[in-house]
């Protein structure tokens, strides 16, 4: 590890072909989660497009210091862990039990609510 990276064997999932590259490290990807479940607490009452914006710029700074390499496999997990966190986050807020996705779905967390999905920054997208 050196950097948040990890250097080593990787497998190309389409052929199962072998190859040497560098991915962000588990203890990155673990803080980033750490950080995002950090911001979207009870704690924090401030109105969505504030907390949204920062989130934002949390994900954008991520995507943009890790953007060479190998990263689908990590944008998943934490596109995953960031819905996820966002949907109880807003749950709470408008009352609604935990298990229920209501209005918060995937389309709406990444669409109309405005949080960055990770792999079009790094395709050199526009951030919301």
């Amino acid at each position: 590890m050196f950097l948040g990276y990890s250097f080593g064997a990787h497998i190309y999932r389409p052929t199962g072909r072998r190859y040497l590259g560098a991915s962000p490290s588990k203890k990155s990807l673990q803080r980033l989660k750490d950080k995002v479940s950090e911001m979207l607490t009870r704690s924090h009452v401030g109105k969505w497009k504030d907390v949204g914006a920062k989130l934002n710029s949390r994900l954008a700074g991520w995507a943009a210091y890790f953007s060479p390499g190998t990263h689908s496999v990590t944008d998943k997990a934490i596109e995953a862990h960031v819905y996820d966190r966002v949907r109880h986050f807003l749950a709470r807020r408008h009352k609604m039990p935990p298990q229920r996705v209501g209005p918060f779905t995937v389309a709406a967390v990444f669409g109309e609510l405005g949080v960055v999905r990770l792999r079009p920054c790094r395709r050199g997208g526009v951030l919301s």
